[in-house]
């Protein structure tokens, strides 16, 4: 048995080296996730300046994190990732550049599309926010966008057995674009009447100057 024995104490000191790495990705990817969220919160608070600044933050943390992760603590990296590529991608859209790619990103091809699912969530609040500004023409603009994020993204749901997640993003993304649709048409419906009346308004003024 003494070479079971000694397979043991190699086994368990892999096990123990792999626990640490895990928990140093875990510690170190929470900074990135931070990072990311301030940067996204940064854009619909209109500090695009600080916005740059986080996304920045967390792309150094993560290429860091990358640089010293191995192969067996690899999925613990899609999350972190999958934040950065969301954020990357609704600061590009806040300031009318297109989203960037996943090779630019450096991303791995499950967080480049969990991120692309979650950025339709932010882009509904664009639009939400373009609309409170009575900006209509760019509201209409995020919304191409979420509409054209969701028809690229969701033929990739059969492969959710292997981005796990991948499905059930796919369907709030859906249920995301369908509700923004209502609210826009609904808004723009609005916006329509209002101009009428402010023709017809005018129209009934010249005539009473007549």
């Amino acid at each position: 048995m003494d070479q079971v024995k000694k397979s043991i104490r190699s086994m368990e000191s892999h096990f123990s080296g792999q626990l640490e790495r895990r928990d140093r990705v875990l510690k170190e990817s929470r900074d990135v996730i931070a990072a990311s969220s301030r940067a996204i919160i940064d854009v619909h608070t209109g500090k695009m300046k600080e916005a740059e600044k986080e996304v920045s933050t967390a792309k150094s943390l993560l290429a860091a994190l990358k640089r010293t992760s191995d192969g067996s603590v690899s999925r613990y990296l899609v999350s972190p990732e999958a934040e950065f590529v969301e954020a990357s991608a609704v600061i590009a859209l806040s300031k009318d550049r297109p989203v960037p790619s996943m090779e630019s990103l450096g991303a791995s091809p499950e967080a480049y599309l969990l991120g692309l699912l979650d950025a339709v969530g932010e882009l509904k609040r664009l639009v939400l926010d373009s609309i409170l500004q009575r900006k209509l023409t760019r509201a209409k603009r995020y919304f191409g966008v979420m509409e054209e994020l969701y028809s690229l993204c969701s033929p990739l749901a059969v492969y959710d057995h292997v981005v796990n997640g991948a499905r059930r993003k796919i369907d709030v993304a859906r249920m995301l674009v369908e509700d923004t649709r209502g609210l826009l048409a609904e808004e723009m419906g609005r916006d329509s009447v209002s101009a009428s009346m402010a023709r017809l308004e005018e129209k009934l003024d010249r005539k009473a100057r007549h």
